[in-house]
């Protein structure tokens, strides 16, 4: 991004501040915060990622992860956020993808809630990274402003760092899924509601909800409904060994069966 500054991060003061984005992001109560200076310090004095971008002065993104299983080859990146839309969280990826190529890593792991649209097409669409594991209720009870009233389902992204189709999406060619006219749906949305239906096709689309953050605070019986009918249906599919292969219309996941 013209005008922005990524660089890896050392001192407390960086640290406090980088606390302090993350707390204007994410709001949550004082003892439950997503990361801690102290962490942060100890992360990245032990030789793994704590970065940020910059606006000229400003801080406007952080990105956190640490070394991984398996060892010498991947990197698991923990929290990332941004304080707009204007590119800083794809630029950051990018740079935490030079960061671990650099190092010998092929890959980059990281958690994100099935129900958020954006996050999924930001995640399979312009990045390239694939899911690999539904993990139910994986962080237990959140209490921030975002999580609070839902369980903390997340699915296991996988992004190989230098894959064909990872490479095009670094190029900012975003990845487009094939859909045969066969396609099956598995789970739709009907009048802002999950609609189960067919998972016997080779290739099932499974919706999720326009806008969960908002279900929560708008309606928490539609929000439960989503978070058990998606984990139901996608989590369902993952565990009988079906690939994710890429996210549709900025709506549903396309999962293949294996063949």
């Amino acid at each position: 991004m013209s005008g922005v500054v990524l660089r890896e991060l050392h001192s407390i003061e960086e640290f406090e501040a980088v606390v302090r984005l993350f707390d204007d992001i994410w709001h949550p109560d004082s003892g439950n915060r997503p990361i801690t200076v102290e962490l942060l310090r100890a992360l990245s004095h032990a030789g793994n990622y704590v970065a940020a971008a910059y606006e000229g002065d400003r801080l406007t993104g952080a990105s956190v992860g640490f070394l991984a299983a398996p060892p010498g080859r991947a990197l698991h990146s923990h929290i990332t956020g941004a304080s707009n839309g204007r590119g800083v969280g794809f630029a950051l990826k990018l740079h935490q993808r030079e960061w671990a190529l650099s190092r010998g890593l092929d890959r980059i792991t990281w958690t994100f809630d099935p129900l958020v649209r954006r996050n999924a097409h930001f995640n399979l669409t312009k990045l390239g990274a694939r899911p690999e594991e539904y993990l139910p209720s994986f962080y237990g009870a959140m209490e921030d402003a975002i999580n609070a009233g839902d369980e903390s389902d997340r699915m296991l992204a996988m992004w190989r760092l230098t894959e064909p189709h990872v490479l095009a999406a670094v190029r900012r060619e975003p990845y487009t899924p094939r859909v045969p006219p066969d396609v099956a749906v598995g789970l739709a949305d009907r009048d802002g509601r999950p609609v189960p239906g067919r998972t016997d096709a080779g290739t099932i689309l499974v919706a999720v909800p326009g806008d969960i953050e908002t279900l929560r605070r708008t309606d928490l019986g539609a929000a439960r409904a989503w978070r058990l009918a998606v984990r139901d249906v996608l989590g369902g599919l993952l565990g009988e060994g079906c690939r994710i292969t890429g996210f549709h219309r900025k709506s549903c996941y396309v999962v293949e069966r294996a063949v």
